[in-house]
C-alpha cells in the first residue's frame, strides 16, 4: 500500500500553520491517494485528478516482499498563460511581491478559473472579476474571461440570479456575486472591442438588476431583506462572510454594491441604445445612494454604518459609498481617511483590499496604493510561496483574489487604465506613492504599452510612453495633462 498525502502547509500540536518553510515538530494533514500494489514490476500509479501542495508525505506499507520505487515526480498543469506584461521599480521587494501573485494566478486557472487549487476548485464570480483583469493585464488572453462570463451566463436560476459558482454539480446562490458577473460585462466592454459578446448577455443583466429592484425597501431606499447567501468578505465581523442587514434588511455595503452595478449597467445600456433602462438604472443609483447616506452616514465618525441602527462600521460600507458617489466632494478625503487609519472599523480582507483601491482612485488619493502593501509583504515573511485566502489563521494559502497587485501594478502604480469602451482610447494616470522609478509594460488588444517613468523634484515626474500605432489617449500627473498618439513619446510634468 502507497498512501500520497498533500498538503499546503505543515501543521504544528496546535494546529497552527506558523512559518511555511517550519517542519520541525509539524504534522502533515491534508488530502491523500492510496495505490495497491500487486507486487508487479514497472507499474505506473497516479490520481485521477492533479493534486496541488507544498509538502508531499510519503507512507508505504509493505507485505512478504520489498517494494521498489524507481521513480516519483510530479507535472505541472495550468491554463496556458503567457506572461506578456513586466513590472519594475526602484523598490526591489515589488519583485517578489508581482511573481508570487502571478504564481498565484497561474496556479487558479485550469478549464476554468479556480477560486483555490486545493480545496474546492470552482469558479466564483467575486474571485474571477479580479482574475480576468489580472489575465488580461498580465497575459493580454481574455480566453478565460470569455467562458467564465458564458458559464455564468448559463447558470442562472428561474428567478434570475446567476449562480455564485459555476460549473459547480451543488447549487449555491450568491446575490452579491451576481452583481459581480455584471461589473465583468462592463469590465469586458471596457477592455476588449466585441461588443456582440457583451450585447448578447443584456437580457441577463437585466435580470439579476431586476431581482434586487423588487427587494428594495422604499420606506429608507435601501434593499429590505435577501434570501440565499449575502456573502461580502471573510471579515471576521461578518458572520459567515454576510453582513448586518443583508438577511433582516438595510444592508448598506450590499445596497451600495448594487448601486455601483446600477451605475456601471447604466453606462452600458446606454451605449447599446437601450436609453430606457439606462436612465432608470441611473435613477435607482441616485435614490439608493441618497437612502444610504441619510440612513447610515454618522457625521461625528467620517464613517458609513452596516445598517441604520449604527451599531457597526465596517470599511466595506465606506469603499462602497466612496465608489458610488454616496460621500459629498468636500468630505471624500476626510471619509477616505477613516476607512484607512480607524481600526474600530471592521476590516476588509485580502480580497475586498481590490475594492479598497478603487476607493483610493475614486478620491483621489491613489498615491496612497503603495503605502497599502504591508499585508503582501508580511505573507511573503511568514513563507508563503503563493498568496493566502486570509490574514492569518488562513484556510487556503494559494488565492487568486489575492493577486490583485498583479492588476494594480500596471493599473494603479503605472496609471494604466482603458478610456473609453474597448480600450479605444488609453488614460495614463500614474500613482507612484514614494517610488521614484517605475518601469512596466502590457498587452492592449492592438499591440503593447510600454511606461518608463522617474521622479523629478519634489512634484515633477518625466519618462518615456509607448503605446500601439493605432491608440490615442491622455497622460495625466497632478490634474495636468498630455495628449498621447501613437508610438513613442517623451513626457515631462
Amino acid at each position: 500500500m502507497i498512501r500520497l498525502s498533500y498538503a499546503e502547509a505543515l501543521y504544528d500540536d496546535k494546529r497552527v500553520k506558523g512559518h511555511r518553510d517550519s517542519i520541525e515538530g509539524k504534522t502533515l494533514i491534508g488530502n491523500f491517494d492510496e495505490f495497491v500494489s500487486d507486487g508487479a514490476e514497472n507499474r505506473t500509479y497516479r490520481p485521477l485528478w492533479f493534486r496541488t501542495y507544498r509538502y508531499m508525505l510519503v507512507e508505504i506499507t509493505t507485505a512478504q516482499e520489498p517494494l521498489v520505487i524507481n521513480s516519483l515526480h510530479g507535472m505541472f498543469t495550468a491554463y496556458p498563460f503567457e506572461m506578456k506584461a513586466s513590472f519594475a521599480s526602484n523598490d526591489p521587494s515589488l519583485k517578489k511581491i508581482w511573481d508570487v501573485g502571478w504564481w498565484t494566478a497561474r496556479l487558479c486557472a485550469g478549464e476554468t478559473y479556480f477560486d483555490c487549487p486545493y480545496y474546492e476548485q470552482l469558479q466564483y464570480e467575486g474571485d474571477t472579476r479580479i482574475q480576468s483583469l489580472i489575465s488580461l493585464y498580465v497575459t493580454g488572453d481574455d480566453r478565460l474571461m470569455r467562458k467564465a462570463i458564458t458559464d455564468f451566463y448559463h447558470s442562472r436560476v428561474p428567478e434570475g440570479l446567476t449562480q455564485g459558482r459555476y460549473p459547480s454539480n451543488r447549487l449555491q446562490v450568491i446575490p452579491p456575486f451576481s452583481l459581480y458577473w455584471v461589473s465583468m460585462l462592463y469590465d469586458f466592454w471596457m477592455h476588449r472591442p466585441d461588443e456582440k459578446f457583451i450585447k448578447d448577455k443584456l437580457m441577463a443583466a437585466r435580470g439579476v438588476l431586476n431581482w434586487y429592484e423588487e427587494r428594495i425597501d422604499s420606506s429608507k431606499n435601501m434593499l429590505g431583506p435577501m434570501k440565499w447567501w449575502g456573502f461580502v468578505d471573510w471579515n471576521r465581523k461578518f458572520e459567515n462572510g454576510v453582513p448586518d442587514g443583508a438577511t433582516d434588511g438595510n444592508s448598506s455595503v450590499i445596497s451600495l454594491q448594487y448601486a455601483y452595478t446600477l451605475q456601471q449597467a447604466a453606462l452600458l445600456f446606454d451605449h447599446f441604445q437601450q436609453k430606457n433602462e439606462a436612465q432608470k438604472y441611473r435613477a435607482l443609483a441616485q435614490k439608493l445612494v441618497a437612502g444610504v447616506y441619510k440612513h447610515c452616514f454618522d457625521a461625528s465618525r467620517n464613517a458609513v454604518a452596516n445598517t441604520p441602527e449604527k451599531k457597526s462600521f465596517s470599511q466595506h460600507a465606506g469603499i462602497m459609498a466612496i465608489l458610488t458617489g454616496a460621500i459629498p466632494q468636500p468630505a471624500l478625503k476626510k471619509v477616505m481617511n477613516t476607512i484607512l487609519y480607524d481600526t474600530s472599523l471592521s476590516q476588509a480582507t485580502f480580497y475586498y483590499r481590490f475594492y479598497l483601491n478603487r476607493a483610493l482612485k475614486q478620491a483621489g488619493m491613489a498615491d496612497m496604493y503603495y503605502s497599502q502593501l504591508q499585508p503582501w509583504h508580511d505573507m511573503i515573511k511568514i513563507g508563503l510561496t503563493t498568496f493566502a485566502e486570509n490574514p492569518e489563521p488562513t484556510r487556503s494559502d494559494c488565492h487568486a483574489w489575492s493577486s490583485s497587485p498583479n492588476y494594480d501594478f500596471l493599473a494603479t502604480i503605472c496609471g494604466i487604465m482603458p478610456d473609453a469602451p474597448g480600450f479605444k482610447k488609453v488614460l495614463i494616470k500614474p500613482a507612484l506613492g514614494e517610488l521614484t522609478e517605475v518601469n512596466g509594460r502590457m498587452p492592449h488588444p492592438s499591440g503593447m504599452i510600454y511606461v518608463i517613468l522617474k521622479r523629478k523634484g519634489t512634484n515633477g515626474i518625466e519618462g518615456t510612453i509607448d503605446i500601439p500605432k493605432s491608440l490615442t489617449g491622455r497622460f495625466v500627473w497632478n490634474n495636468k495633462e498630455i495628449v498621447l498618439n501613437g508610438g513613442t513619446q517623451q513626457v515631462k510634468l
